[in-house]
Order: C-alpha cells, then sequence, then structure tokens
C-alpha cells in the first residue's frame, strides 16, 4: 500500500486509538503489579489479576480494531485481504506483547512476563476468532467471559484438568497452558486472516 493508503488504512480501522490503548494498559498493568508486590504480606503470586486483566484489556483494544467499514469494497479488491488482515492482527499484538512483558520484570516462575505473554497471546487468537464469529465491536465480550468464569472456578492447583481450561489463571512456565495458548492464537488469527471480522449492521 501507498503512504497515503496506509493512513486511511489504519484510519479507517482506529489502529492509532488502539495502539494508545496498548500503552495505557501496559503503564495501568505496570504501576498495578508493582503496587500489589508492595503491600504487606504479599508476594509475586499476588499479580495474577494483573497478568490476566493486562492482557484481557490489550486484546480488546486490538479486536475492536479488527473491524472492516467497507465489507463489499473488501470482497470485491483483485488483491486478497488476508496478509494485510494478518499484518493486521500480529504487528499490534507484538507490540502488547513487548509492553506487557516489560510490565511485569522478573518471577518468571510465578506471574512475572511469561505468563503476561501466554496470556497476551492466548487471549488475542480468543478475541480474533470472536470477532470473526460476532464481530468486532462485541469480540471483547467471549474472552471476557471465559476469564471472568476461569479467575472464580479455576483451583490454585492443576487438579481437574485445570492446567488446560485454566490456562489464563497457570503460572508462566507451565507447558500445557501455553500449548493451549498457543493453539487459540493459531486458531483465532488463522480464521480472522481467512475470514475477516463480520460485518455486524450499524459498524461504520
Amino acid at each position: 500500500m501507498k503512504p497515503s493508503a496506509q493512513r486511511l488504512y489504519l484510519r479507517s480501522r482506529g489502529l492509532p486509538g488502539a495502539l494508545a490503548a496498548l500503552l495505557g494498559t501496559a503503564a495501568a498493568a505496570a504501576w498495578a503489579a508493582r503496587w500489589l508486590v508492595s503491600l504487606p504480606d504479599f508476594d509475586h503470586t499476588a499479580r495474577l489479576p494483573v497478568v490476566i486483566l493486562g492482557p484481557l484489556l490489550a486484546a480488546g483494544a486490538i479486536g475492536t480494531s479488527l473491524h472492516t467499514p467497507s465489507d463489499e469494497l473488501d470482497r470485491t479488491a483483485v488483491r486478497p485481504w488476508w496478509p494485510r488482515r494478518l499484518a493486521h492482527l500480529l504487528a499490534p499484538t507484538a507490540l502488547a506483547v513487548a509492553l506487557l512483558a516489560l510490565a511485569v520484570p522478573g518471577h518468571a516462575e510465578a506471574f512475572g512476563a511469561p505468563a503476561a505473554v501466554r496470556n497476551t497471546l492466548g487471549l488475542v487468537g480468543v478475541t480474533a476468532a470472536a470477532a470473526t464469529l460476532v464481530g468486532a465491536r462485541l469480540s471483547w465480550l467471549p474472552p471476557t467471559f471465559y476469564v471472568g468464569v476461569v479467575y472464580l472456578a479455576a483451583p490454585s492447583d492443576a487438579g481437574g484438568g485445570a492446567v488446560w481450561w485454566g490456562w489464563a489463571t497457570r503460572p508462566g512456565p507451565e507447558g500445557e497452558a501455553w500449548a493451549v495458548a498457543a493453539l487459540c492464537l493459531a486458531a483465532g488469527t488463522a480464521l480472522y486472516a481467512w475470514r475477516g471480522a463480520r460485518h455486524v449492521s450499524g459498524e461504520a
């Protein structure tokens, strides 16, 4: 795309606002992580809400930018749109991963950078799939519902398969949780790149 076309694409999808939201989310996550650890009788395991809510907010910001304001034009374009969709999804995801990894440094065995990175990747995948199925404007709902359920229901140990279905609440180094997050990212990315976000009446 030419520079002018690139700017038009970015503005039409609301990407500048999404990137600003990512920066704000990372700053808030960094502050919250340090504040929680500084509380009396708290340690680095107290950062669990940060490594869940930070990635959830980042995924929601990315998801709302996945809408297509000109669905009919996109379908009739001469060049395929999937490479642009792929770049559109992966570029802000990479930024979110870097920012949130920096927001919670240290103590990888508890809830540090590895857990934040894993949850960002997995929840972006869930959000991308949701954008394809229910539209970009509502893409934040399925991952929010999932996070709410597992945060309340997942046990602190890995019993009952919680390491699989409650992957977002697991400490950073657990391989099974990483496998589920990677699967979510791969499936969501492939679905969005192939189909794009569902066009919902009323979207600009």
